[in-house]
Order: C-alpha cells, then sequence, then structure tokens
C-alpha cells in the first residue's frame, strides 16, 4: 500500500469515527427534541447543525490537520450544507408524509452526509492544505 493511500485509509477511518459521534449527538439531540417538537424539518435541522460544528471541529484538527483559514473552511462547509440541507429536509418531509419512520429517515440521510462531506472535505474543503496543523 502506497503511503498515500494509507494515510487516505487513515483518515478515512478518524473521519468515520468522528462522524459516529457526531451522530450521536445528532440522534441524541434529534431524540430529545422528537419529545417537545412536532415538527421533523425543525428537529432534524437544529440536529444537524450541532453535529455539523462538532464535525467540522474535529475532522478540521485531527483528521485533515490543516491550517486553513477557519472561517473560509467554514465557508466552504456551509456551501455543502446550503445544498445538502434543504435537499434532504424536503426529501426527508416528503418520506415523512409516506409514512417512513422518523428514524429511518434521519439514518438513511446521515449515512448519505457522511459519505458526501468526507469527500467534499477531502477534494474542496481541505485540498492542498492537508498536514499544515503545526502540533
Amino acid at each position: 500500500m502506497t503511503e498515500e493511500k494509507k494515510k487516505s485509509l487513515i483518515q478515512a477511518v478518524k473521519f468515520t469515527l468522528f462522524s459516529a459521534s457526531a451522530g450521536i449527538i445528532q440522534v441524541g439531540s434529534f431524540a430529545l427534541m422528537e419529545i417537545f417538537i412536532d415538527s421533523y424539518w425543525v428537529v432534524y435541522l437544529i440536529s444537524l447543525l450541532l453535529s455539523i460544528v462538532w464535525n467540522f471541529t474535529l475532522n478540521r484538527r485531527y483528521t485533515f490537520k490543516s491550517a486553513a483559514n477557519v472561517p473560509v473552511a467554514m465557508a466552504k462547509v456551509l456551501g455543502f450544507y446550503l445544498v445538502f440541507t434543504p435537499l434532504s429536509t424536503w426529501l426527508g418531509h416528503l418520506a415523512e408524509g409516506q409514512g417512513v419512520h422518523d428514524f429511518l429517515i434521519l439514518v438513511v440521510t446521515m449515512l448519505c452526509n457522511f459519505v458526501l462531506e468526507f469527500l467534499f472535505c477531502k477534494f474542496v474543503v481541505y485540498r492542498g492544505q492537508e498536514d499544515t496543523l503545526e502540533k
């Protein structure tokens, strides 16, 4: 295995672990808010925002080890979510209207988010800026 492939594999593993922790935050906050708020999209958006901030912070520092300008990197991630969030919220709302269970919608959405966000971070947000963070 080449050094580059090994590095990418390690990044994928770290991204997976941090995303899992962000997923716990998203599912936990989603479950808590579902008790009090009777609107899928409101609960989904709030829980998504909490997980985004958590995931961005950990992955910038530990997965991609990037010293990239934080506001610029966050703006790129925001751009990703400006497309992903309305689309996933709308599709989730449609699925809920068809009787699909909220948590099934959430799990499918989170899996799509996981794969797409890793690719976006790797090839757009931190492209050419990986391993630039001083220790």
